[in-house]
């Protein structure tokens, strides 16, 4: 298992500086073997093919963790039933990838690379499908909007109910969602925003500081009344009940949302571990969900609430990244931690983690793309 780790990693990093060429390469090559496949994808192809890529590198990083690397593959065959992937298409787009990193790879490209990754998809796309068969839930739920909050003018907060069926999650998972009145086929992940409940209800933050097509039309578009489609629950992010170890959460902008999610599962139960949750943003008016949090603390006294702003010079209270904040109320070592955020917001936080010593196994994150 550790050379067939090392020689997918040492191969992945002889490709990965040229993406852009090997999704083009790869959604080529796809389409060549199988036109049809061209209808399971958005119209604009922009942005699709990073995800496919993440998912890769997920996987890659997963490998040499068999508990993880099942778990992860199995949720990802659970996911991609939205799609209506069937088996002779994951053998095309094996076909199709192979070759993409063959031509991506060069002259560097090796028989030895090029079985590791024969034997990589081959486990992959098992695992993926029989997460997909054991599923009984839809391949997506329906889900009707019913509030929608504006917060300045790249924020918003909403509620939408699931319909037809349970959407069983836990907290701090995410989900992908579609907005097929605007942009069909075209899903993003999110993260639900407060603990699981009777009513089928979900919230979700959402920020869209540039013109995100999903996040964009979930910020300005989308109204109460309007209809989203929901995928299956991903992540594992989660709280293990059976821990006594104090827990620190740092969420920097709407990273807050699993956060959020969390501090509510905990107070349907906790009475022993105190919670540190540090709240980072550019400015005070970024900080939107911080009088929410305010309300939390006064009702339970295991609970802190810190924030801070790295640009806002104005701001009473902590200055700087929220990674810099944490470390100077260390140390950390002996707490579940939970970190979620922009990807460069995680490195941060986990290298200022590492530094600290905390252990590896006692952080959990997710990012919804390689770090």
């Amino acid at each position: 298992m550790e050379n067939f780790a090392r020689l997918l990693k040492e191969s992945w990093a002889l490709v990965e500086g040229d993406r852009e060429r090997l999704s083009d390469y790869f959604y080529a090559r796809l389409f060549l073997l199988d036109p049809d496949l061209r209808k399971l994808f958005p119209v604009q192809m922009r942005g699709q093919g990073d995800r496919i890529l993440d998912a890769i590198v997920a996987a890659i990083q997963a490998v040499g963790d068999p508990e993880s690397f099942d778990e992860y593959l199995r949720a990802l065959g659970r996911d991609h039933r939205k799609y209506h992937v069937t088996a002779d298409n994951y053998a095309t787009m094996g076909v199709a990838l192979l070759d993409a990193l063959r031509t991506a790879g060069g002259d560097g490209w090796n028989l030895e690379y090029d079985q590791a990754w024969r034997d990589a998809y081959a486990a992959i796309t098992e695992k993926m499908q029989a997460g997909a068969a054991a599923d009984e839930n839809p391949p997506f739920w329906h889900a009707e909007v019913l509030t929608h909050q504006r917060y300045g003018p790249d924020t918003a907060v909403l509620t939408v109910r699931a319909l037809q069926h349970p959407l069983l999650y836990r907290a701090g998972q995410y989900v992908s969602i579609e907005v097929p009145r605007y942009h069909p086929r075209v899903w993003r992940t999110y993260s639900v925003a407060n603990a699981p409940n009777d009513d089928n209800i979900l919230e979700f933050h959402v920020r869209t500081p540039g013109a995100g097509w999903v996040s964009g039309a979930l910020v300005r578009r989308v109204r109460p009344g309007d209809l989203l489609r929901i995928a299956a629950p991903m992540g594992g992010m989660t709280l293990d009940r059976s821990s006594e170890r104090d827990v620190l959460c740092v969420a920097g902008g709407v990273g807050l949302a699993p956060v959020k999610a969390l501090v509510e599962e905990l107070t349907t139960y906790n009475r022993t571990r105190w919670v540190h949750v540090f709240y980072g943003a550019r400015h005070a008016d970024d900080l939107y969900a911080l009088a929410g949090l305010q309300e939390l603390v006064a009702v339970h006294p295991w609970l802190s609430v810190t924030p801070a702003c790295s640009a806002d010079p104005e701001f009473d209270g902590e200055q700087g990244d929220i990674s810099d904040v944490v470390t100077r109320y260390g140390p950390w070592t002996s707490h579940d931690c939970f970190v979620s955020g922009s990807a460069g917001m995680v490195r941060a936080t986990l290298r200022a983690l590492a530094a600290d010593q905390v252990p590896p196994q006692h952080v959990r994150y997710d990012t919804f793309g390689s770090l």
